[in-house]
């Protein structure tokens, strides 16, 4: 199961995230798994890789694998531009870059403001741990990074 930060405030659970935009729409990592974000750099392709996995950077002499996150959560593809960035999570001893169209931040949310992933009922729907509600029309999917990344034959 992912990790999760908690913090206790006042009989309140909080959870902070690093949200980033995919498209139109924003999403979610816990902070936890988040070890950096970098600019967009030269990805060396794979060969018989699937097709979400652009391929690998040299990440400070180790080799990272790089996914295309809009490709594996089925989203359309758009052209790179300079807010595109890498966001390198870990999970368990797993390393991982994905690209993003832009991070916005990091945003704490409510534990009462987060909504599971009951409505998303589909194939995909294993990617998503629920929605989180910041303000009255800003909302941010939570990504399930375990689901996402939880391919070590395919990476390795």
């Amino acid at each position: 199961m992912a990790k999760e930060l908690m913090t206790v405030t006042e009989g309140e659970t909080q959870v902070q995230v690093v949200a980033f935009k995919l498209r139109r729409e924003e999403y979610g990592f816990n902070i936890l798994n988040v070890k950096e974000i970098k600019g967009l750099t030269d990805i060396t392709r794979v060969p018989f890789a699937s097709d979400f996995i652009k391929g690998v950077i040299n990440l400070r002499g180790s080799v990272l694998p790089v996914i295309d996150l809009k490709k594996r959560l089925g989203l359309q593809d758009m052209e790179y531009t300079d807010d595109t960035r890498i966001v390198v999570v870990r999970e368990d001893d797993l390393e991982v870059g994905m690209i993003v169209d832009a991070v916005t931040g990091v945003i704490t949310l409510n534990g009462e403001h987060i909504d599971a992933a009951k409505s998303v009922d589909n194939e995909n729907s294993r990617f998503i741990t629920g929605v989180g509600k910041v303000e009255e029309e800003r909302l941010i999917i939570l990504l399930n990074l375990e689901a996402i990344i939880g391919l070590q034959d395919e990476i390795k």
